[in-house]
């Protein structure tokens, strides 16, 4: 679900920590699942990553961070915040499109990574039309777009954020035949890359429709779902995640059915219902409400 950032951070300042977290990156210990921990080695010279908990109770502020409610053990905000303390901090990276008021600078700056129509008109999200699709479907301009998010990416892993998720990744599904699945597939696991070099897990944004590829392809640690109860997606995400999945369903259509919602025995463990808007918590629409 995008929301408003914040300009881009600066790459000169991004390579900068990339640098640092690479040297840190090298003493990480390689192979699997350190069953002590709870964290993972990932390739050769990447910095070990902690996985996203497979229970507790989530937060969803991209509409803005505040105190978390009590028990809350895993929030989730935008890269231009910082981590909730004590929490499991995922970090909310739009990695498949531009956020509003960043168009421009991309038009700028890299006009090739923005996906046009015939015209050479930019394509915008038919739901989020102040966003433009990025073009995927090179592998030049998928290496473009991923070096323009290394900024964001480094953002995270400097602020604290244990993990990142890219929004957007379905952006072929909206894209009117542009692009496609298998084009997005290869931007997604070049970012999931560059998040384990800095210590970050990776988190899959909604897509049930690529089942278990996802993990095993792509290389996504978990899953941010949204209404997955909702549209009846859980069970593609957790046949391939298991519990490390997070749902979020929306307030103005299962408020009324939240009981019933959480007396679901195949739903997510770690699912909450929230505003559409995410609102902060203090602010008249707000809602919050976990299983």
């Amino acid at each position: 679900m995008p929301v408003v950032r914040a300009p881009t951070w600066s790459i000169v300042t991004a390579v900068a920590v990339l640098a640092v977290l690479g040297t840190a990156g090298c003493s990480a210990q390689p192979g699997g699942a350190d069953q002590t921990t709870g964290t993972r080695g990932s390739a050769s010279g990447s910095a070990g990553y902690r996985d996203l908990p497979t229970s507790g109770i989530p937060d969803y502020q991209l509409g803005g961070g505040y105190t978390p409610p009590a028990g809350v053990t895993v929030v989730e905000r935008d890269s231009t915040e910082h981590p909730a303390a004590g929490t499991y901090g995922i970090c909310y990276v739009n990695g498949f499109q531009t956020q509003p008021g960043e168009t421009a600078a991309w038009e700028r700056d890299h006009p090739e990574a923005l996906l046009r129509t015939a015209a050479g008109k930019p394509v915008s999200d038919p739901g989020w039309p102040d966003e433009v699709l990025l073009d995927t479907r090179t592998a030049a301009t998928r290496a473009t777009i991923a070096e323009v998010l290394d900024a964001d990416v480094a953002r995270c892993a400097h602020r604290g954020f244990d993990a990142v998720e890219f929004d957007n990744l379905d952006s072929w599904t909206r894209s009117g035949g542009r692009l496609t699945r298998a084009g997005n597939t290869a931007l997604a696991a070049l970012l999931v890359e560059r998040a384990h070099r800095v210590g970050l897990a990776a988190g899959q944004k909604n897509t049930p429709q690529l089942g278990s590829a996802g993990r095993t392809r792509t290389g996504f640690d978990f899953v941010v779902a949204e209404q997955c109860v909702q549209y009846d997606e859980c069970g593609a995400y957790t046949a391939a995640y298991g519990d490390r999945v997070l749902d979020v369903e929306y307030a103005d259509t299962l408020e009324q059915d939240w009981s019933a919602v959480c007396a679901l025995a195949d739903r997510p463990p770690m699912t909450i219902l929230r505003d559409r808007d995410l609102v902060p918590a203090g602010e008249p629409d707000h809602v919050f409400r976990h299983c």
